[in-house]
C-alpha cells in the first residue's frame, strides 16, 4: 500500500505562487480527469484553499506509481507554469508521514490560525469532490474518514479551538483593532458574498458595525447577504464610488485579473480625501494590487499572508495545546498505520502459519502412528516442543516483516517470502 502527498502551503511558498498552482472548483473536474488518465491505478484527493495546495495519492499496487517528479509535472502541465519556477517549493511526504500530515491539517495544526474551523469544512469538501469525480477509493476513503474523527478528538480533548481561531476573526479582532478603536461609526464595504465575506461580516457586526454596504457581481447573492446582516446593496458597476465612501473594505472575490489595480485605486483615493482606510484583502488571488497599500500613509492594506505574524503569536500562546494535539495525532497515526500494515501483511502471515501448521500436523500424525505406545501426556509434550520449534523458526522472517512494515508495506520482503515458502495467493 502506497501513500503520498505533494503540496505547498503558506509556510513554503508565497501567495503569488500558490495562486498560480491553486485549483478552482471549476478546474477540479478537468484536474481529476487528467490524474485518472495519467495514473489509473491511483486514488486522488485534491485539497486547494487560500493557504495550501495539496494532492493526496493512495495506491494498493506498489508499482508503477507516480513519483514526486510525475506529480510536479502534472502541476506544471495543468497550470502552464514552468516546473523550474516551483519545483523546489513543492514538498512531498510518503507512508506514515502522509497520514500524520493530513491529521495535522484537518486538526488545524498546520493552519495560519491554530484551531480555525474552516479547514475542517474545506477538507470535507475536497474529499466529497474527489468522490463525486470518481477519484477517491478505499484507501483514501479510510484515510479521510479517520482524519475527520481525529480532528473531532483534537477539538474535544484540547483547547486548541478556543479564542480567535479563523482568518476572519483575526483580521477583525486583532488587525482591525490596531487601526480603529471602534466600528460602529465606520462605513463597511463588503465585496463578494461567499463564505469568507459572511464570516468576516459576522465579526464586524459583533464589534458594532452597522453601516454596511454589499457589492457583488451577482445581485441576488448581494441581496441575500445584505438582508441577513442588515446591510444595503450597492451596484457592482459603481464600485469605485463605494470604495471611496468606505472606512473598512473587506474584499473576498479572488478576481483574476486583479479587481483593483494601483491606477484604479489612486483615482479612488483622490475622491476619498485620504481618510484612514482599512482594507482586508481576503481574496485568492488578491483583489487589490499590493502596491495600492503604498499610495499614502492612511491606507492599511492586509492580505491573507499579512495575517501570518498574528497567527504565529497565537501559535506560541497555544503551544501547550499543540503538544496535546500532537500526542493525539501520533497515537492515531500509529493506530491507522497498524491497521493498514495488518491488512497488507496479515494474509501472508496467516498462510505461512497455516502451511507450517499443516506440516506439523502431518509429521506428528506420522510419528505417533509409528509410536502407538506413547501416553497422551508424552504426545502433548512432543506437540508443544514442535510448536515451539516452528515458532522459533518463523520468528526471524515474521519479525523482519513487522520491522519493514513500520516504514511502509514491505512488498519486496512479502514477495520473497512467497517464493521461499511457496505460498499461493
Amino acid at each position: 500500500m502506497n501513500l503520498q502527498v505533494v503540496y505547498c502551503n503558506h509556510l513554503t511558498t508565497d501567495l503569488a505562487l500558490r495562486e498560480r498552482l491553486a485549483f478552482s472548483p471549476q478546474q477540479l473536474p478537468d484536474a481529476y480527469a487528467a490524474l485518472r488518465a495519467a495514473f489509473p491505478r491511483s486514488e486522488w484527493v485534491v485539497l486547494s484553499t487560500c493557504n495550501r495546495v495539496e494532492v493526496y495519492r493512495a495506491q494498493v499496487d506498489p508499482e508503477p506509481s507516480p513519483s514526486h517528479q510525475d506529480v510536479a509535472r502534472f502541476f506544471a502541465d495543468f497550470h502552464r507554469v514552468p516546473l523550474t519556477e516551483f519545483f523546489d517549493d513543492l514538498l512531498e511526504r510518503t507512508g506514515p508521514d502522509v497520514v500524520r500530515h493530513l491529521f495535522q491539517v484537518a486538526s488545524s495544526l498546520d493552519s495560519m490560525v491554530l484551531g480555525e474551523p474552516q479547514i475542517m469544512a474545506q477538507v470535507k469538501d475536497a474529499y466529497s469532490l474527489a468522490q463525486a469525480h470518481a477519484a477517491s477509493g478505499p484507501l483514501t476513503n479510510e484515510l479521510f474518514q479517520r482524519a475527520f474523527n481525529v480532528a473531532k478528538r483534537v477539538r474535544n480533548e484540547t483547547a486548541l479551538a478556543e479564542g480567535r481561531v479563523s482568518i476572519a476573526s483575526v483580521a477583525v479582532g486583532d488587525v482591525g483593532r490596531r487601526i480603529f478603536e471602534r466600528f460602529d461609526d465606520k462605513t463597511v464595504l463588503i465585496i463578494g458574498a461567499g463564505e469568507m465575506a459572511t464570516e468576516t461580516l459576522r465579526y464586524l457586526k459583533d464589534d458594532g458595525a452597522s453601516d454596511i454596504l454589499v457589492c457583488n457581481r451577482t445581485l441576488s447573492r448581494a441581496v441575500t447577504l445584505a438582508g441577513e446582516w442588515g446591510g444595503k446593496v450597492r451596484p457592482f458597476d459603481q464600485l469605485d464610488r463605494w470604495l471611496a465612501e468606505a472606512d473598512v473594505i473587506v474584499s473576498t472575490t479572488g478576481a483574476d485579473p486583479c479587481l483593483v489595480s494601483v491606477e484604479r485605486f489612486r483615482a479612488v483615493r483622490s475622491q476619498s480625501g485620504k481618510k484612514p482606510l482599512l482594507i482586508l484583502d481576503l481574496g485568492v488571488p488578491r483583489d487589490f494590487a499590493p502596491a495600492a497599500g503604498d499610495l499614502d500613509d492612511n491606507v492599511f492594506l492586509y492580505s491573507i499572508d499579512d495575517l501570518e505574524a498574528t497567527c504565529d503569536t497565537n501559535r506560541k500562546l497555544r503551544s501547550k495545546e499543540v503538544d496535546k494535539a500532537l500526542v493525539i495525532i501520533e497515537q492515531e497515526t500509529e493506530k491507522f498505520m497498524a491497521g493498514l500494515y495488518h491488512r497488507a501483511t496479515g494474509p501472508i502471515v496467516k498462510r505461512l502459519r497455516e502451511q507450517w501448521r499443516l506440516v506439523v500436523d502431518q509429521e506428528t500424525a506420522r510419528l505417533f502412528s509409528r509410536l502407538p505406545h506413547l501416553e497422551q501426556a508424552d504426545r502433548s509434550e512432543i506437540e508443544r516442543s514442535i510448536e515451539q520449534m516452528v515458532n522459533k523458526l518463523l520468528h526471524p522472517p515474521l519479525e523482519a516483516l513487522r520491522d519493514e512494515a513500520r516504514e511502509g508495506t514491505p512488498h519486496g520482503l512479502m514477495d520473497a517470502l512467497r517464493r521461499l515458502f511457496r505460498l499461493n495467493d
